[in-house]
């Protein structure tokens, strides 16, 4: 992904290295599923004391308990969730989709094992009450939500320990229906240090501050457009998926609040920009992990969240994952795909809610 500032540069690497736990709910990645890795994982709160252990992992991370108010992504009525199957084409769309690639290839850039030697995706971690919450410093203070963050030592960074890539680390607090953000993350000391971060209330419509970024150049939450195992095994997602492209042009599209390019390119898709699968394109032949996935950007879409290669997907790892289903979604292009105009969904622009 590009930086989410726009002061950052926006070339990116050609290969990027990239579930519901409990709430409702490049080249291809390899065939073979060596040294699982979870995508969700569970940490305890860390004992009292100065050198708190890493607590062990437990798979997707233990469920609330039934007492526990649930916390779902974003509200039912959040753009997030909203239906596009049958809003307009977006005038501009066949240009739009020219530029981001018509004869490009979906690619999940998600799965189960590892690649190069790290895993898959963008893993979340989820903690429970009363984690502790530890300092954060920032490289872009003035668009960040100052810490502390109940980030734990060991949560777990997209690319792993050693990554060299964007670095996320997404940390999901269910029990305060939080979650926190970070890109570019690395441990500092008693805390950790990020480029950007970003705090959303899960239960909350609001959207950030125009002109401030998030984790992601879009403002966007990551943790809500990615496409998580367990809602997949379930045999529905009910968001939007999170998608990368080249290149932006200057400016966003709701529910963006941010820009990470000064192109001025008419042609090219902005930040926020909504795109879905077309009707038309026959799904029944794709194994089944792939159509659930399929299904969900033919109802709900895309959300142009960041700069990258094109048509990459989002998704939390997981050992669960098929590799070879979900590589069947590279039999879908860039040109089975259009630009909707979302801007009759939108109540105001400083919210997510949808009429």
């Amino acid at each position: 992904m590009a930086r989410p500032s726009a002061r950052r540069a926006t070339a990116v690497a050609a290969v990027l290295a990239l579930s519901a736990a409990g709430c409702s709910g490049p080249g291809a990645p390899p065939a073979a599923a060596p040294a699982p890795s979870g995508g969700v994982t569970a940490t305890a709160a860390p004992p009292a004391g100065p050198s708190p252990v890493p607590a062990a992992r437990a798979g997707l991370g233990g469920r609330p308990s039934p007492s526990a108010r649930p916390c779902q992504i974003f509200p039912a009525d959040n753009v997030w969730h909203a239906d596009v199957s049958r809003l307009p084409v977006h005038p501009r769309s066949a240009a739009m989709i020219g530029t981001i690639g018509g004869g490009a290839t979906v690619h999940a850039d998600f799965g189960s094992g590892r690649w190069e030697g790290a895993p898959i995706g963008i893993p979340v971690t989820v903690v429970p009450a009363g984690q502790r919450r530890v300092p954060v410093t920032f490289g872009y203070a003035d668009e960040s939500d100052p810490g502390p963050y109940p980030v734990p030592p060991d949560a777990a960074v997209e690319g792993g320990p050693d990554g060299t890539g964007d670095r996320h680390v997404i940390v999901w607090d269910r029990a305060a229906c939080r979650a926190y953000e970070l890109f570019d993350a690395h441990r500092s000391g008693a805390g950790w240090r990020a480029g950007s971060g970003a705090v959303f209330d899960l239960r909350s419509n609001r959207l950030r501050r125009a002109g401030w970024t998030s984790a992601d150049a879009a403002g966007l939450s990551i943790l809500a457009g990615l496409v998580r195992y367990d809602e997949v095994a379930a045999g529905r997602i009910d968001h939007a998926v999170r998608v990368t492209v080249p290149r932006t042009r200057t400016g966003w599209t709701w529910p963006a609040t941010h820009s990470a390019s000064s192109a001025t390119d008419p042609a090219l898709p902005q930040l926020g920009q909504r795109l879905r699968l077309k009707r038309s394109v026959d799904l029944s032949r794709l194994p089944r992990q792939a159509r659930v996935v399929a299904e969900a950007m033919e109802r709900y879409g895309l959300i142009v969240a960041d700069h990258g290669s094109a048509w990459f997907l989002s998704g939390a790892p997981d050992p669960r994952w098929d590799n070879d289903a979900l590589h069947a979604l590279g039999g879908l292009r860039g040109s089975d795909f259009e630009v909707v105009d979302a801007a009759g969904l939108m109540v105001s622009a400083g919210s997510g809610a949808t009429r």
